[in-house]
């Protein structure tokens, strides 16, 4: 595919030590992997292209959850092993131990598979064995999540398990009955509430899936292209270097998934442009971790963590497209605000670029990556099963690649036997997106599993009614105290854990104070979903600023800061979807069942409401709404959005008043500095 844009040639340049750092904040999220060479590599890589085949062959046919999820997490610790080295030292080789723990791995997925229906029948009462192989599974799991995302989450869950051991030396409310290693092991190894619950349960039917959905768009050129796209299609204005990343940033989250890879992608790329239009390091920084971030929560694939909200919820994947397109929505209505104030507050300049394919050209020739991306939602709607339905995207997103030479998957020399049909295969970018599919999930696989013990030790012990009864007591009842503290709880965790381990935790143990105070369960789950993706943003795993701060050259902290003013008014959206029943408009009523009896009014109110509060709250972050605000003005600002934001019709009032208040205000300063003097 042809480039789009190109820099001017007094352009800044991205050096590759900067570039090289920003890919260390990747391999932070998705871990440090090896790179193999020769028998290991291909050894590996094919490994790899298994383990996606089968996992398309379940799509299609029927594996039980028995064997499906223990073969899952099989594959996954194996080529976690293999992949992430013990230390930083041992790296691109692999060591006799981590055969051993690899062997190992699939040994004792073996025994459980080997042993049957039997099994899993004598989970209160396993015997020495059965205790040896889950035990090992265990610390296998723990040491895989190590090697993959750092220690942070094995501590975490190693502190689950001492609870559930240890319960009775516990204080107060806290304090439970303790269990046996035995009877623990029994319920996470052999059965489907642990290890192989809720969380690999989805690991292994949708997010690989997904995970192997947005590598065959990838390596068909969708990324390029939509970058492409959104270069071509916002030129010629001063504001046009910002709406490029804020456009570029919601198309590309289909196919990366990952806030950290598509702000490193778009950086790459958009960091020279913001640069020449005005914006300094770590604004620019700032806007290319908040784009990111909107990968996580936009559809048609959303975070790992969507999927799981699915799974918890009992229901439908589009339902969960559904409820998040108005908060995504109001998400990127932010983001263009902020940009708009951006241009006007600092006086930027126009970028201009030379066009080498027009976009009408570029539209032509690469049309079919806009129906490889919502393909899957179509597939949806046409009744197909979430798992179906990226089984035949991927189909589609295959067949589809062949539209164009530059996209297609396999060479046309291969079809026309000027290329030898090995070398054809295997080098064939479609063995490289079954390979990456597969390599791409093991982070989110490991912590997935981990996070089974997690669920596992909740449900064994009643830690989640504990713990909702604690956050009740401390609130005094009040739901906006209780909304408060969980989000609180739901920050601080995403401060250690990744995304989806955040709202696993969060899910099990907070979520049940809100759904106990009569917050829908949809409701409570999706505010502690957009809450945990907060995390990408937060130190200290502010991944996302991060890696941006390394491609701009500056500082990791003040851009984070940069990217919290960005994406602050909509983060405080989530709170209307629980402290009034009129907020849940915003969801769409969480299913697509009930769309037909909705109340349209009340969903269009709440939605423009919520819209001027963040445009309130905006103009009062920024400091400029029409012009650059007084001090009293700010304030105004920033009442009026918190409490347009607030679903209550008084507080709609009182933010609307105060709204159009500093609006009448700026209007008449405008016109007094217009006239004459």
């Amino acid at each position: 595919m042809s480039e789009i844009a190109k820099p001017a040639a007094d352009e800044p340049a991205i050096d590759a030590e900067a570039l090289k750092k920003a890919e260390q904040f990747i391999e932070a999220e998705e871990g440090a992997s090896n790179k193999l060479r020769g028998a290991l590599g291909i050894f590996v890589s094919a490994t790899a292209v298994v383990m996606s085949l089968f996992h398309l062959y379940t799509a299609y046919a029927i594996v039980p959850a028995q064997v499906l999820r223990p073969v899952h997490v099989g594959f996954v610790l194996f080529l976690s092993y293999l992949l992430f080295p013990v230390a930083k030292r041992y790296r691109h080789r692999i060591m006799w131990w981590d055969w051993a723990a690899a062997f190992a791995a699939v040994a004792v997925i073996a025994y459980i598979l080997w042993g049957g229906d039997d099994i899993w029948d004598r989970n209160t009462s396993p015997d020495n064995w059965d205790i040896v192989f889950g035990t090992a599974l265990i610390l296998l799991i723990l040491e895989g999540m190590r090697r993959a995302s750092g220690w942070v989450m094995p501590v975490v869950v190693a502190s689950f398990v001492l609870y559930a051991l240890f319960g009775e030396q516990l204080p107060g409310s806290w304090a439970h009955r303790s269990y046996e290693v035995g009877r623990l092991v029994g319920h996470l190894y052999m059965t489907l509430e642990g290890i192989f619950g809720v969380a690999v349960d989805v690991s292994s039917s949708l997010i690989i899936l997904f995970t192997i959905y947005g590598a065959f768009l990838q390596f068909s050129g969708a990324g390029k292209f939509f970058i492409d796209f959104s270069f071509s299609a916002m030129g010629g204005k001063s504001t046009s270097a910002g709406r490029t990343v804020v456009l570029a940033s919601f198309l590309l989250g289909g196919p990366s998934g990952s806030g950290v890879a598509t702000t490193v992608t778009l950086g790459s790329v958009a960091y020279p442009m913001l640069v020449r239009a005005g914006y300094g390091k770590n604004a620019a920084g700032g806007l290319l971790a908040a784009g990111g971030l909107g990968a996580i929560i936009s559809p048609p694939v959303l975070g790992a963590a969507a999927f799981l909200i699915a799974e918890f919820l009992k229901i439908s994947y589009l339902d969960v497209l559904l409820m998040a397109t108005i908060p995504t929505l109001l998400y990127y209505f932010a983001l263009f605000l902020m940009v708009e104030i951006d241009a006007r507050k600092f006086g930027m300049s126009t970028v201009k670029y030379v066009q080498v394919e027009s976009l009408w050209s570029l539209t032509k020739n690469y049309w079919f990556h806009f129906l490889s991306l919502v393909s899957i939602v179509v597939f949806m709607l046409m009744g197909y099963s979430p798992v179906l339905s990226v089984f035949w995207a991927t189909v589609f997103s295959f067949a589809t690649s062949f539209l164009h030479r530059d996209c297609a998957l396999f060479s046309y020399d291969l079809f026309r036997g000027r290329e030898p049909l090995v070398k054809g295969i295997f080098g064939s970018k479609f063995f490289k997106a079954l390979e990456a599919g597969s390599t791409g999930v093991l982070n989110v696989a490991t912590t997935c599993a981990g996070a089974g013990i997690i669920v596992g030790v909740v449900t064994l012990t009643g830690l989640g009614l504990k713990f909702s009864s604690i956050i009740i007591d401390y609130a005094g009842g009040s739901l906006l105290l209780t909304a408060i503290y969980t989000s609180l709880i739901v920050w601080i965790v995403g401060l250690a854990v990744p995304v989806t381990a955040s709202y696993i935790i969060c899910a099990v143990i907070a979520a049940p104070a809100m759904i106990k105070l009569g917050v829908p369960d949809f409701a409570a789950h999706m505010f502690i979903f957009y809450y945990a993706v907060l995390s990408e943003v937060s130190p200290p795993t502010a991944l996302s600023p991060f890696a941006a701060a390394a491609i701009t050259g500056g500082d990791p902290y003040k851009t984070t800061l940069q990217s919290w003013k960005y994406t602050l008014p909509a983060f405080l959206v989530p709170f209307m979807f629980v402290l009034d029943p009129s907020g849940v408009g915003l969801l769409l009523t969480g299913s697509i069942k009930t769309l037909g009896n909705a109340d349209w009014g009340s969903i269009a109110i709440v939605t423009v409401t919520a819209a001027l509060g963040i445009a309130s709250l905006a103009g009062g972050v920024q400091g400029w709404l029409f012009k650059r605000t007084t001090w009293i003005e700010r304030v105004m600002l920033i009442v009026a959005g918190l409490a347009l934001v607030y679903p209550t019709t008084t507080a709609d009032i009182v933010g609307l008043t105060l709204f159009a208040v500093v609006v009448a205000i700026q209007f008449v300063r405008i016109r007094a500095t217009r006239q004459p003097a």
